[in-house]
């Protein structure tokens, strides 16, 4: 998965990929090369004491020295910038395909685990690659480039080499082996403590409500120990990594100084080929080092390129048309035919066989008990979801057909529970109408009656808003999200429940203000006050998915018991009537 993920996003990359390789290969060529020369000046210059020779090479040493700076600094500036842009390109990829997500998908994975994918992930594959560019491309280089110039120097020393490499290839290999399944379960683990924080704050009311910080406190506590737990064991992993790598480091050269020693006594080698030999074996010992830190960071990168390819690989159940209808002849007729919705691997569909109608000009209200498949019916309609079976149609269309920017602009759903970004009231109600003038914001919050207390805000319509429309009540979210929708003028107009927490008098005089705003258009109800919807023009009457009545309220509670149940358990029989 790292390798694929890798070979598609670098791809774009390859003449810096190149030039980087150039640039380490010529550098890792002059660090063999100075150890060479350097044994020339101990052996032809210092010990016969020719000056002049030592001047000239050490000219050369420099200029070596120079060009392995050079073609350091620019591969490093080089890799910088590749893994710096692989890192974007991989969180836009994540970020796109999340974007695409239906409900049923990004249910699948979690907003925590999307979030973790999407930013701690994608760093580790990032900080893989910077340390590949920087280390691992040279690391081969340097250690076969090592044991060639080692060869060089003395054969029957370099023997060593032969104990030394195998050695400390098993030994990483052993370590980095026991690792990988660890950072697999870290990477769980962080998305778990994600989850429990992201809940912790957002639940932040409820938990102070019911008295339950110290649950809580135990609750982030377990698993904050068991992420410390696996942090720990894989930590300990990596510590005794670089002790068996120092240890056989330390070993080999008393080794080398040992027999070198013997070498040079009995006259087969000179000193400056033993100095030599210990720093090309100092070179090979630091490029399986070099090696060793990428390998304990390509287990943790590995899993984490794995969940990356897991969100890049699902593929939405809502799915854009390959040829898309781009021009609705009728306005605002909705129709669903049939519809089904079924969750993935569910013994029992959400909706069933459920058929209704709602024209321009009417409003249509859909009540039923909780669970009864409500919400899930609305979705269907902007395509949050897509039908399993049957169809939903606006203006004759199956919705499936339309494009996306025209079904957009045609319906527009105002949730069960609205949700508002950071940033103004105006950028807020300007979401799906960017060119609206300050005129028409104010009378889509007249119309939703927000106009007064947006009016009392310091800034009007520059106050600003939090993440969530957390500083704002709940009343005055829904009546915000309302505005939103109004601004943009739909011709399909759906609520989702979203009057549930207007007063009675709040919700009345929206209700007439909507009704003269939406005259022309087509308006869907989801309410469970029954005062809300018992003035409309049809209402639909779901329970446990299917449709089990349509009319007006007089109709309905003459001759529907599902509904007459819900009416008077909310209103007296005098008030029903």
């Amino acid at each position: 998965m790292l390798l694929r993920l890798l070979r598609t996003h670098l791809a774009p990359y390859r003449q810096a990929i190149g030039l980087l390789v150039a640039l380490q290969l010529l550098q890792t060529v002059a660090t063999l090369y100075l150890p060479t020369l350097n044994a020339d000046i101990i052996d032809n210059g210092v010990v016969k004491g020719d000056s002049g020779y030592i001047l000239r090479l050490g000219g050369i040493m420099i200029a070596v020295s120079v060009v392995q700076v050079i073609c350091n600094i620019g591969a490093v500036y080089y890799g910088a910038r590749t893994a710096s842009a692989l890192g974007r390109d991989v969180r836009a990829a994540v970020f796109g395909r999340v974007q695409s997500f239906s409900a049923r998908e990004v249910g699948q994975f979690g907003a925590p685990s999307l979030i973790t994918r999407t930013t701690n992930d994608v760093q580790q594959v990032q900080m893989l690659t910077l340390m590949a560019f920087t280390l691992m491309v040279s690391a081969p280089i340097m250690c076969v480039g090592g044991i060639v110039m080692a060869l060089g120097q003395d054969v029957p020393l370099s023997s060593v080499l032969l104990a030394v490499v195998p050695v400390l290839g098993i030994a990483v290999s052993l370590i980095v082996r026991k690792m990988r399944p660890l950072f697999r379960t870290m990477q769980t683990r962080l998305d778990s403590v994600n989850r429990i924080l992201r809940e912790q704050i957002t639940g932040n009311r409820v938990i102070r409500a019911f008295v339950r910080d110290d649950y809580e406190k135990k609750r982030f506590g377990v698993a904050n120990t068991e992420l410390t737990g696996v942090a720990l064991s894989t930590g300990r992993l990596m510590a005794l990594m670089f002790p068996t790598v120092m240890t056989v480091v330390n070993v080999s050269s008393i080794a080398v100084v040992w027999f070198g020693a013997h070498r040079i006594e009995s006259g087969g080698m000179q000193i400056g080929a033993l100095t030599a030999f210990l720093a090309y074996l100092m070179q090979i010992v630091m490029a399986v080092m070099m090696a060793t830190f990428m390998f304990m960071m390509v287990p943790r990168a590995e899993v984490c390129a794995e969940r990356i390819e897991e969100v890049l690989d699902t593929r939405s159940s809502v799915v854009p048309p390959e040829a898309p209808v781009t021009e609705l002849r009728r306005h605002g007729h909705l129709e669903v035919r049939s519809g089904e919705f079924r969750f993935p691997g569910a013994e029992e569909p959400v909706l069933r066989d459920v058929s209704l109608v709602a024209r321009p000009g009417e409003t249509t209200a859909v009540i039923g008990s909780t669970g009864s498949g409500k919400s899930t019916l609305l979705s269907l309609v902007p395509r949050l979801i897509d039908t399993t079976g049957g169809e939903v149609l606006v203006d004759g269309q199956d919705v499936r057909g339309l494009d996306p920017a025209l079904l957009a602009k045609t319906v527009s759903l105002v949730p069960q529970k609205p949700y508002l970004f950071s940033g103004t009231v105006a950028t807020n109600l300007r979401y799906g109408k960017p060119d609206a003038t300050d005129e028409e914001l104010w009378h889509a919050l007249e119309v939703a009656q927000a106009k007064e207390f947006v009016s009392a805000l310091e800034g009007g319509l520059d106050a600003a808003i939090a993440q969530g429309g957390t500083n704002v009540s709940g009343g005055q979210r829904q009546r915000l999200a309302i505005a939103r929708t109004l601004v943009q003028r739909p011709e399909i107009y759906l609520f989702d429940d979203s009057f549930s927490a207007l007063d009675y008098a709040t919700d009345a005089a929206l209700r007439r203000a909507l009704a003269r705003e939406t005259a022309e258009a087509t308006v869907v109800i989801v309410a469970q006050r029954v005062s809300t919807i018992r003035d409309a023009d049809r209402i639909i009457v779901l329970d446990e998915g299917r449709v089990v009545g349509s009319g007006r309220h007089h109709e309905l509670m003459a001759g529907n018991e599902t509904y007459r149940e819900i009416v008077l358990s909310q209103l007296t029989e005098a008030e029903a009537a």
